[in-house]
């Protein structure tokens, strides 16, 4: 009977550039960047990796369609290396596969890597992906949406189902941009470094309605990686205090949204599967108290407010208030967007879910510097990529290995 992969991968290196819009590189320095940080933090040659995954997600734009350009540029001693994709999941999809091959004994160290240069294209926002199968998709099925429409619908939905008038949900997401960016002031890697008033946030240009400019996380270049092995590896190596993985979860939706049911577009469905399913591998029966913090896919303001009800931590239409109680402050009860998140960091896709586990790892670690928590024991970090009613979510909870 299956019984997941909890305890048995230990994270023993992460690395992380500094995000933003670094015109000074291509893909392949900021894979330098990030893999000579983890190399040195994991304490282990080059030659002892036995694979390796690399997430990026627009191949024609980073690294081209194959691993070579990793295995290349980092000089892998001729192992297997497999590129992946999976929207906004990537990254976390890489970590998936390395831990996987860990947790099967095929391997004793395994790297995950994600990248994304982005800022070359000249896009505002994300490239589209025309000429391409998803592409293909998405403009047969949603031949006029955008990514702040699609979000700001979901808003819509939110509020009409739960009555929430306009200017309280404003002010709601106003404040969870308002708190990204005093967390992202403290990150020295973050890619926008400056705290802005919730009275700014609601002032700013409308982009869809309800959501401004500053309910949009920005675009940006970026990689991070991490090294995995088993935790009895791990304490061979001498290591202490370890960071394991509890549960690692992937969703895809079906089509059931988009069919005729009772989702009424409020919500993701996704998530709150993914994450249920995260718990019960994770032998977590009360998140709401369990958890320590969290760094979730805030690409727009009502996303990370939504998710919030998603991952069963506020009930269905009270994270409002959870908000604007400070719960979810950087000294509430359980801190969400410690580092910034994709408000501050942007989102280079294939960077983005390993981004945050290194803040999750550091936190564990103590290492985070000035925005660095007291005594955290399960971190959180939950992707989702594509629309509301057609997405991708996946999942991952890391602690500390035993507990």
């Amino acid at each position: 009977m299956a019984t997941g992969i909890r305890d048995k991968v230990a994270i023993i290196g992460m690395g992380c550039t500094r995000f933003g819009e670094r015109w000074d590189v291509g893909a392949e320095e900021l894979m330098v960047e990030a893999y000579e940080e983890c190399i040195a933090d994991a304490g282990i040659a080059p030659r002892e990796i036995g694979a390796a995954w690399m997430g990026t997600c627009f191949d024609e734009i980073s690294v081209g369609k194959s691993a070579l350009p990793m295995a290349i540029t980092l000089r892998l001693p001729f192992i297997p290396v497999t590129r992946v994709e999976n929207f906004c999941a990537t990254g976390t999809e890489a970590f998936r596969g390395a831990c996987y091959a860990v947790a099967a004994g095929a391997y004793d160290f395994c790297l995950a890597l994600g990248v994304e240069k982005l800022k070359d294209t000249g896009y505002g926002g994300l490239p589209s992906f025309v000429g391409s199968n998803s592409g293909s998709l998405t403009w047969q099925w949603f031949p006029n949406m955008t990514a702040p429409g699609s979000f700001a619908q979901l808003a819509s939905a939110y509020a009409a189902k739960y009555r929430i008038p306009d200017q309280d949900l404003k002010r709601a997401m106003a404040h969870v941009s308002a708190k990204s960016h005093a967390n992202g002031v403290l990150n020295p890697k973050a890619h926008l470094r400056k705290a802005v008033t919730e009275e700014q946030v609601m002032a700013a240009p409308i982009i869809a309605h309800p959501l401004g400019l500053f309910d949009c996380c920005g675009v940006s270049d970026g990689a991070a990686c991490a090294i995995v092995t088993t935790p009895e590896i791990a304490r061979r190596m001498g290591k202490k205090d370890l960071v394991s993985v509890k549960s690692l979860q992937l969703a895809l939706s079906n089509g059931e949204e988009m069919g005729y049911n009772d989702w009424d577009g409020e919500h993701f469905l996704t998530t709150s599967t993914a994450s249920r399913k995260a718990y019960q591998e994770a032998g977590i029966t009360n998140p709401r108290e369990e958890l320590s913090m969290m760094e979730v896919h805030d690409c727009f303001s009502i996303t990370e407010l939504v998710t919030m009800e998603d991952l069963h931590i506020s009930a269905r239409g009270q994270a409002i208030r959870d908000i604007m109680d400070g719960f979810f402050d950087r000294d509430g009860r359980i801190p969400c967007q410690v580092d910034g998140g994709l408000k501050c960091f942007g989102h280079p896709i294939g960077a983005s879910g390993l981004r945050m586990l290194y803040e999750m790892y550091l936190q564990l670690h103590g290492r985070a510097g000035e925005r660095q928590l007291d005594n955290p024991r399960y971190g959180l970090t939950h992707n989702l990529g594509g629309f509301p009613s057609m997405n991708i979510c996946s999942i991952a909870i890391v602690g500390r290995h035993g507990e």
